[in-house]
């Protein structure tokens, strides 16, 4: 028998396994906690009003093109910077204030660098990287190719690999 999205135990448990992954996804796109939330919230009263219209397996796929659709709506045309909290990368206990400083400038770098990232790859890289999603999990979220997901994070990579050797060079 096929669980129906209707069904308020599923929807239920739905909401509790994807939640996340859609507020974390907005978020990689805006950098707003709060409209990741609000379009998180969103998506899913949108999934509960049209329960009937999508099958079980297609939820994921579903929630992440209305979270994207929302996101387009809200902020079209504008640049996003993506602002990561201090926490993102870990701190080591040295009382060196030279090391403090460059700790802090490199982690700053690479926030700029990520945020600079075309919006395609930064999803993909931050979806990947932060959220631990495989290439199979990203495709079925963007309604893309496993193989599209794969070259965004290659150039995504390629990037990165090539500042951070810029920064070495500092």
């Amino acid at each position: 028998m096929q669980k129906s999205v209707c069904q308020e135990e599923v929807y239920n448990t739905l909401y509790h396994k994807h939640f996340q992954s859609v507020r974390n996804y907005v978020y990689y796109k805006c950098g707003d906690l709060d409209q990741a939330q609000d379009i998180a919230q969103e998506s899913f009263i949108r999934l509960w009003n049209k329960c009937a219209e999508v099958l079980f397996e297609k939820v994921t796929g579903f929630v992440h093109t209305v979270a994207n659709r929302l996101f387009l709506d809200q902020v079209r045309s504008k640049k996003v910077v993506l602002n990561f909290e201090k926490d993102q990368l870990p701190q080591q206990n040295t009382e060196d204030p030279f090391y403090i400083l460059r700790t802090e400038e490199f982690r700053a770098q690479i926030e700029q660098v990520i945020s600079d990232l075309p919006e395609g790859q930064r999803e993909v890289f931050l979806l990947n990287r932060v959220d631990k999603h495989t290439y199979k999990e990203i495709a079925e979220m963007l309604g893309v190719s496993q193989t599209a997901i794969e070259k965004r994070m290659t150039k995504a990579l390629i990037k990165l690999k090539s500042k951070i050797e810029e920064f070495k060079n500092i």
